[in-house]
């Protein structure tokens, strides 16, 4: 029996997808600069302009990349705010902790989802803002329930947005350090997640 060609694994029957994912897949393999249409076409297997039909350029392909990077970070968010059988401080500490772990499993994903290569020069697709400003928004929704709680320090006392800015900006800040190479003892960053919890949480 022959063995099956690479390309034939992938599914064409909604491309756009196939192509995100396998986009996804070679960012993951091999970083941004490696991500191009010409390259994504070979290895789904369809013509060099089939991708062109989804996706206007590079800039394009990396936002779509991205959105369903958020996607995914924010059902995560949902997923742990809303942890059947755990207390409200438990899901607090679950929050964090696959928070970073999802910037660790995913650095490169990561980097493409908060770094200048979209935000800074502003080639943000709408596509992308959709996705990307409900995860945040849902980051102060959950931050405001938890100070309604009484959970965190201060609560009452400072307003969602910017109380969700301190803890994103605390997240945010370990899974560079992570990723970037400064921490590399992952037992460390639990800890540190531990840490962030607790300095968080009203005693």
């Amino acid at each position: 029996m022959k063995n099956t060609p690479e390309k034939s694994k992938y599914h064409h029957g909604d491309l756009r997808t196939t192509l995100l994912h396998v986009a996804g897949e070679m960012l993951k393999e091999s970083g941004i600069e490696e991500v191009s249409l010409r390259k994504l076409a070979a290895r789904v297997g369809v013509s060099r302009t089939a991708p062109y039909h989804h996706f206007k350029d590079k800039n394009a392909l990396l936002c779509g990349i991205a959105e369903a990077g958020f996607k995914q970070l924010h059902a995560m968010n949902k997923r742990s705010f809303n942890a059947e059988g755990r207390s409200t401080k438990e899901k607090f500490s679950l929050f964090i902790h696959e928070y970073v772990n999802f910037a660790k499993s995913n650095p490169d994903l990561y980097e493409l989802m908060f770094g200048r290569t979209i935000w800074k020069q502003e080639n943000s697709t709408q596509e992308l803002r959709a996705a990307a400003y409900p995860c945040f928004q849902y980051q102060v929704t959950m931050t405001r329930e938890w100070q309604k709680l009484k959970l965190l320090n201060h609560s009452g006392e400072e307003n969602a947005l910017r109380a969700s800015q301190v803890l994103w900006g605390t997240v945010h800040g370990i899974a560079k350090l992570l990723i970037d190479g400064i921490y590399t003892d992952v037992a460390h960053v639990e800890e540190i997640c531990d840490y962030a919890v607790d300095m968080f949480l009203v005693h």
